[in-house]
């Protein structure tokens, strides 16, 4: 009887917890989500900066170089998709002429079938491009505001990350003494397993993109679209974007298989590989590629997935996951914490 009640106290106390830990992070994700991030970026660039430091270049040097390195990688990627899209943008009067004969053929179809007249759908159409003037002009504030934002959020990201990366013995030591001295060795361990795990939740991404790409590739070859390399893995880097990455991504591959076949099927059909890949992104290949690499069973890492984006919307998508990899660390080398650890990993036997 005693144990039961017992029992009943500790699973309140476990819902306390979790109840107020998602509390105090989502009204504190303004301040959360950029140390979060700041924090991932530092131990990916850890391993980088201590190889560096081996060949007797000064801490402040192989901080400089690393993270260099990450925004010469970030900026070529970024130039390469923009370099990319200009060389297409060429293709504006094929698309302008297609367009032109859809719309011609639409207003037949509306004045044969349907009785509207010529007149009737120039002012339909007079109507429908105000009203989407007038919602671009009043979202141009917000969107420039909202980019300005991410820019400097941008900056102090990096240089948060830098500093955390400067002064990472005195964090470490500060860390160690909130514990008692016999428990220093679990704590240095659970932070360098920690390390550990944010660069493979980097692989495992790696991992997820590649597949994600040469399966988009496959997929745009064989209905005949071209450059299906180019498309298939910008769809997959887009992918990064939860749910409006792969529809914006989409947009160009459905296009130029228009162009390319004026049939309304080979559109349907970008349309409908896109979203078999997307859900096989997002059920099999995501969970398998990342929960493989931190040790962590599909079933939580899709349920961290959902919270995480309920919570702290898509960067709580991309960061609950390293966060559950390390709760799984300390519950493993945690005594009375081994049902948590067995909840977390992904161990079927």
């Amino acid at each position: 009887m005693m144990d039961n009640k017992t029992e009943r106290v500790s699973i309140l106390t476990g819902l306390q917890i979790i109840l107020i830990t998602s509390i105090l992070l989502y009204f504190g994700r303004t301040l959360f989500i950029p140390l979060s991030f700041s924090l991932l970026i530092s131990f990916i660039l850890y391993p980088v900066c201590r190889k560096l430091e081996s060949r007797r270049i000064s801490r402040v040097g192989a901080i400089i170089i690393a993270i260099s390195l990450l925004v010469i990688l970030s900026s070529g990627l970024i130039w390469l998709l923009v370099s990319q899209v200009n060389d297409f943008s060429t293709m504006w009067p094929q698309v302008k002429s297609s367009l032109d004969d859809l719309l011609f053929q639409l207003s037949n179809l509306l004045s044969e079938n349907f009785g509207i007249i010529k007149s009737q759908q120039d002012s339909y159409t007079d109507n429908m491009l105000s009203k989407i003037t007038t919602w671009i002009f009043e979202s141009a504030g917000p969107v420039i505001y909202q980019t300005g934002v991410a820019l400097v959020m941008l900056v102090l990201i990096t240089v948060i990350s830098a500093l955390i990366l400067y002064h990472r013995k005195q964090f470490v030591s500060a860390l160690i003494g909130l514990f008692p001295s016999t428990e220093k060795e679990k704590i240095i361990s659970i932070i360098r397993d920690s390390v550990d795990s944010y660069y493979n939740f980097l692989k495992g991404m790696i991992i997820v993109y590649l597949i994600v790409g040469i399966l988009n590739s496959v997929g745009l070859a064989i209905i005949g679209v071209p450059h299906p390399i180019l498309f298939g893995f910008m769809a997959s880097i887009m992918t990064i974007i939860p749910y409006a990455g792969i529809l914006i991504a989409s947009l160009l591959p459905i296009t130029v298989a228009w162009i390319t076949f004026h049939s309304i099927w080979y559109p349907f059909a970008v349309i409908a590989l896109f979203a078999v890949i997307q859900y096989l992104e997002a059920n099999i290949i995501f969970p398998m590629a990342v929960s493989n690499k931190l040790q962590i069973n599909m079933l939580v890492t899709l349920v961290a997935i959902i919270a995480g984006g309920i919570i702290w919307g898509a960067a709580g998508m991309i960061l609950f996951i390293p966060f559950l990899s390390i709760l799984k660390l300390i519950a493993d080398k945690s005594p009375g914490m081994e049902s948590l650890s067995k909840i977390l990993g992904n161990d079927a036997k």
